[in-house]
């Protein structure tokens, strides 16, 4: 009696096992950028709100290079949003306070992206705390918007722009 349990727990450990290891070898990574500009002279402690120009999604690209298309993708996860101050060159994320990212297509409904509060940095990077949302239909849509809602805790004297590094993790289906 022993040993049918035995076998019974290491064929369903195996099981378990396998499909972690089939998701690891279906999973891959899509790598979107973007750019947004804060305009000087915006208030203090005042929210302000910017909409990208459509970012392509390069996912039918990234797709076919993982040899799968997006009918087989089951999930897509935001891993990894970094963001830099690319100009002016020598400014540091120090003017922000609070910064909320959001993403929608045409098609689809906006939710919350990515995020950072009471932000206390004295670089020009900041990597953002990633929701958990399910980004399937706007990974593979042709291309996607981004809102940023930031709060500024000092002026700002001239325009300061920020280029968004995204990282998305996919998983697909073998079939």
């Amino acid at each position: 009696m022993k040993a049918k349990n035995f076998i019974a727990v290491a064929f369903f450990g195996f099981i378990i096992i396998s499909c972690n290891v089939i998701d690891d070898l279906l999973t891959f990574s899509i790598d979107n950028q973007t750019t947004v500009t804060i305009p000087s002279g915006f208030p203090v402690n005042t929210s302000l709100e910017l909409v990208t120009p459509d970012v392509p999604s390069n996912s039918s690209t990234a797709f076919e290079n993982n040899n799968t298309n997006a009918e087989l993708v089951k999930d897509v996860k935001l891993k990894e949003m970094k963001l830099t101050v690319t100009n002016p060159a020598n400014k540091s994320f120090s003017f922000l306070k609070s910064i909320h990212i959001y993403i929608s297509t045409n098609d689809s409904d906006e939710i919350e992206l990515a995020f950072l509060d009471d932000i206390n940095a004295t670089s020009n990077t900041l990597n953002l705390t990633c929701t958990t949302a399910k980004l399937d239909k706007y990974v593979k849509a042709s291309s996607f918007k981004l809102r940023t809602k930031a709060i500024t805790k000092e002026a700002i004297p001239q325009d300061i722009s920020i280029k968004a590094d995204m990282k998305f993790q996919v998983t697909a289906d073998p079939f």
